[in-house]
């Protein structure tokens, strides 16, 4: 039944000679890679306006320079970006940029970094969307937590499906926002020129007029606004780390998407940034500036509810860019072995099942954590990205110095550019947004690369343990079989077969609780078992693991003993059943594989001997 419900929700096993059959075209490549930063102008303008207003409603015009220099930034990420996929046709973004040319550590702390931002681009762009939701809908604003939650269990599920369905799911939604948003923008442009009369909404011009400064106009609180709005630029590292799932040539459509992804962005950036600042939209609480921007262009009609669908479905959707990259960047660590191993296994639907199940869990964390709040998640936001667009950038430059092939001083120039911009930005970020919750991912980065190190250390040790080398035979003395007992059926019938069959010196263990059933038990046991010796432990405190474990012991006298413990288990016919007997069987197991008795554990083997009642 439950193998049924799971082939129901994300489908029946695919193949491994599949896999080739999973890639994506352009067009389905750039809804799966670039619902992140296509979704961010949903918030960027407002989170920029956000901050300005902080210095009075007069503040607001400066939205406009801080949009264009936050565009001027893209184009140049970007930029370097396009020679990353070329330099790195295999994927693996910052991680395996930086590792390759910088060494380990940095290659962790872009990592780390990355794997933060994963998760929050999540949680902000699912609380992004039911905000949106609530705009248009207020009612459902209590209820914010729970729709956040259910985007993300949904767009988890749909990712476990495989990302050829991700692809299907996410094409349509993708697309038709960027529709929508230049429909707003082109009917915008032309009303601002046509009708210049147009104003913005009355309650927007009351706060206007009563906003009052709370804080003087200085050049913190407009680095603040610019590191606000470059939440506009999460998400675009997501196609230098997603190469490997484009179609033929993998490179070459993987550049030409950034570059479409960028033309896109920008303009629907600063078109909607322009608009905002002609009509005079101001952030008010309980609605976005988009949806009133689009309240003022197209009144409260179908069009603009329609557009509010749009951006909810877009921003609830846009943590699928996670959802591709977080598990493949988890399968690259985990196969340096600084993530549990469990990471780089390609799971049923030939996607990486367990690092989208963590995303899913840990963005769900976060969301409950922060109240589904956008603007409380986002000072936690951008700072690991820029943090990985740096290590990223510096090591394009190394690289193209290094190998100075044909024309690596252009490569290296736009690559040191990209490097020094993101480098400041990241400077801004970090110092603008510390006291607001910036200082929780700078220091949590050097924690999860301590977790890293601490990860490869064991998996080094275990290797060490088990190796071969210098292994010397030592021969075998004595072979003992334990069969423990409390009563005499058929589940213990059946093992005693079982251990019969394994030669070397069989004895039967029971732990006396109850001397009249010892004595009933020892006249069965003669019965049918006459040739094999039953001996009976006292418990004098009537424990039964403890002088179960301390007999079992006993018979291990020198080095090369071996003793194998036969357990009898009989497993009821239900699941509930377990609830209504002794689970004294599995609490010897453990007792047996966890209890350390020195150099004598590895003689110690368990078998399992199941007796399955019937219904």
């Amino acid at each position: 039944m439950l193998g049924t419900i799971r082939n129901w929700v994300v489908g029946p096993p695919l193949a491994t000679e599949r896999l080739s059959h999973e890639r994506l075209s352009k067009a389905q490549a750039l809804a799966v890679l670039s619902s992140d930063a296509l979704s961010s102008v949903a918030y960027a303008t407002e989170e920029i306006l956000l901050v300005l207003i902080l210095a009075g409603t007069a503040a607001a015009h400066l939205s406009w320079p801080i949009a264009l220099g936050i565009s001027t930034l893209l184009i140049i990420v970007a930029s370097s970006y396009y020679q990353t996929v070329h330099a790195y046709p295999g994927g693996g973004g910052a991680y395996l940029v930086t590792k390759d040319n910088l060494g380990t550590l940095p290659s962790l702390v872009a990592g780390a970094a990355l794997l933060i931002d994963y998760v929050l681009t999540v949680a902000v762009s699912t609380s992004a969307g039911v905000a949106a939701i609530t705009s248009a809908f207020p009612t459902f604003y209590p209820w914010r937590v729970l729709l956040a939650l259910g985007a993300v269990a949904l767009v988890t599920i749909v990712n476990l499906r495989g990302v050829r369905e991700s692809g299907r799911v996410f094409a349509l939604p993708t697309y038709f926002f960027i529709g929508i948003m230049f429909l707003m923008i082109g009917t915008g442009l032309y009303r601002a020129f046509a009708s210049p009369a147009m104003v913005a909404p009355p309650a927007v011009l009351e706060q206007a007029t009563s906003s009052a400064a709370l804080q003087g106009l200085t050049a913190f609180l407009l680095l603040r606004a610019f590191a606000s709005g470059c939440t506009a630029l999460t998400g675009l590292e997501a196609i230098a780390d997603g190469v490997p799932i484009f179609k033929e040539p993998e490179a070459d459509n993987a550049g030409n998407t950034l570059l479409i992804m960028i033309a896109l962005l920008v303009s629907m950036f600063v078109g909607i940034t322009w608009l905002s600042l002609h009509f005079g939209i101001l952030p008010m609480e309980g609605e976005t500036v988009v949806s009133q921007l689009a309240s003022l262009i197209f009144g409260k009609g179908p069009i603009y509810y329609v557009l509010q669908a749009a951006t909810a479905l877009i921003l609830l959707l846009a943590a699928n860019t996670s959802y591709s990259d977080f598990p493949r960047l988890s399968m690259w660590i985990a196969k340096d072995g600084f993530m549990p191993r469990q990471f780089a296994n390609l799971g049923d639907r030939l996607v990486y099942s367990n690092g989208i199940i963590a995303l899913g869990a840990l963005a769900s964390l976060l969301i409950i954590l922060f109240g589904a709040s956008t603007h409380a998640l986002i000072p936690l936001y951008a700072v690991g990205v820029f943090i990985s667009f740096t290590l990223s950038q510096t090591s394009m430059v190394i690289r193209w110095t290094r190998l100075r092939i044909s024309g690596w001083q252009v490569r290296a120039f736009f690559n040191g550019i990209g490097a020094v911009a993101t480098g400041v930005v990241m400077v801004v970020i970090a110092a603008s947004k510390f006291i607001y919750g910036a200082w929780v991912v700078l220091a949590l980065i050097p924690v999860i690369v301590r977790l890293f190190f601490a990860i490869r250390k064991h998996y080094n040790l275990v290797a060490k343990a088990l190796s071969m080398d210098n292994l010397l035979p030592k021969p075998v003395h004595r072979h003992t079989i334990i069969v423990p007992i409390a009563s005499l059926h058929r589940g213990v019938y059946k093992a005693m077969q079982y251990a019969q069959t394994m030669g070397g010196n069989l004895y039967a263990v029971t732990v006396e609780i109850d001397a009249d059933k010892t004595k009933k038990l020892e006249k069965q046991w003669a019965e049918y078992f006459p040739e094999v010796e039953l001996n009976v432990v006292p418990s004098p405190y009537r424990s039964v693991v403890e002088p179960l474990v301390e007999c079992i012991h006993d018979f291990i006298r020198e080095d090369g003993d071996y003793v194998t413990i036969v357990m009898p288990e009989f497993v009821p016919a239900k699941w509930w059943h377990h609830l209504l007997h002794n689970q004294t069987a599995w609490t010897l197991k453990l007792a047996l594989l966890y209890r350390k008795h020195g150099w004598q554990d590895r003689y110690r083997i368990i078998t399992d001997v199941p007796f399955y009642l019937s219904r």
